[in-house]
């Protein structure tokens, strides 16, 4: 599970990468701060299952407050995208190959308006963010055209003699762009072009064909960031007018990175995606007056910081992914006593089989079978697993 943060440079990006993972990169207000790709881990909520049982969770990784499991998910942060990027403007080629293996983009907007296309600082108000969601959809369609056309002649000069093996075909020349054969036969039946031969397909066609892929492949939630200044209450009803197919979520890193700073320094008690935060020690004016911002312009305002949300959203409502917990129908603890210490995130339509796999390629070559450990019933390597799920694996020694 990895997830791409992309923007335009100066929009946040780097700040909303910190604030999900609290790891120190270079943020500052001028274009192309990130040059490599900064990698790290963000964590997105799950209710944990302990109480199901009654019992405490010792989570291996991650951790587990008040019920909540908080379960690491990948983020990687790319160099700044400006218009032309396939281009290779800019950092062009290498933020869209940095991007390949990503599963879904969350693409960080400056909802104030107080930077322009390239990435430089404008007066507050005088652009118009909606731009930035135009040209990012734009570019990276015109990446996934651009890999389909390099392709193209081996489609469909290779003979095929059946759907099954022409989907077997594109999926291993487009996996480079994380598109499978699911995700491809969903672009093609969504372009309308199921049953129509390639070598028939017009360039409106292949463009139509892209982007469905791109869809499929890469979907992008946004972060409408700087939510607190002047102007990006308007500019975020506004996008979400001009864009009612994408989901668009105000958030502030700054004042998320902020409240992490402040509980791991033990200033105050915060957990990340709550509406309120506890002071649990003195303050400076500085900081008081910091913590007071953020608590009447951001958390009274939208909740929270929107950090969480878009993670969650990214994760849980666009890729409709799973937790599963691995465990067993007599003891829940492994063998040091550690009580459900994992949870995995699972793909959408993900079986018993895959969770098999997951943890282990021998418990997936030897399956016999599997227990559904709330319910005690026998489930199959076929069985669909469901949110929450508790599953013990039955395999060969």
């Amino acid at each position: 599970m990895q997830i791409g943060i992309v923007g335009k440079p100066s929009s946040g990006k780097s700040s909303f990468f910190s604030a999900a993972t609290l790891i120190d990169v270079a943020i500052a207000n001028y274009p192309f701060t990130t040059i490599e790709p900064n990698k790290g881990i963000g964590f997105v909520r799950v209710e944990c299952i302990d109480k199901d049982f009654g019992v405490k969770c010792n989570p291996r990784t991650g951790y587990c407050e008040n019920g909540t499991r908080y379960v690491p998910v990948e983020l990687i942060d790319v160099a700044g995208l400006v218009p032309g990027a396939h281009e290779g403007k800019g950092r062009g080629n290498q933020f869209l190959s940095d991007l390949a293996q990503a599963d879904v983009l969350v693409h960080v907007v400056d909802a104030s308006g107080s930077i322009n296309a390239e990435g430089e600082p404008v007066a507050l108000g005088s652009y118009n963010p909606s731009n930035d969601v135009k040209f990012l959809e734009e570019e990276i369609d015109e990446w996934f055209f651009g890999v389909l056309e390099k392709n193209w002649r081996k489609f469909y000069k290779t003979p095929v003699e059946s759907k099954l093996k022409l989907l077997e075909l594109m999926s291993q020349n487009l996996s480079g762009i994380g598109a499978n054969s699911t995700k491809i036969e969903t672009a093609l039946h969504k372009a309308g072009l199921e049953e129509k031969k390639l070598e028939l397909w017009n360039e409106s066609e292949k463009r139509e064909f892209a982007k469905q892929l791109r869809i499929a492949s890469k979907p992008i939630v946004i972060a409408a960031n700087k939510s607190d200044l002047p102007n990006s209450t308007a500019n975020i009803e506004r996008m979400k007018k001009e864009f009612p197919h994408l989901l668009i979520i105000a958030c502030s890193a700054i004042s998320e990175l902020a409240l992490k700073k402040a509980a791991k320094e033990k200033k105050i008690r915060y957990l990340p995606g709550s509406k309120a935060f506890e002071v649990l020690a003195e303050l400076d004016e500085k900081q008081k007056k910091g913590l007071e911002y953020i608590q009447k312009s951001v958390l009274e305002k939208f909740a929270n910081t929107g950090i969480q949300e878009v993670l969650e959203k990214a994760v849980f409502e666009l890729l409709q992914c799973v937790a599963v917990f691995p465990a067993g129908t007599k003891k829940l603890a492994d063998q040091f006593g550690n009580i459900l210490t994992d949870c995995y995130i699972m793909p959408k339509g993900s079986t018993v089989l895959d969770f098999a796999f997951k943890l282990h390629t021998d418990f997936g070559n030897n399956f016999i079978r599997a227990i559904d450990v709330k319910t005690k019933q026998m489930v199959g390597k076929d069985h669909l697993l469901k949110n929450r799920d508790a599953i013990e694996i039955i395999h060969r020694a």
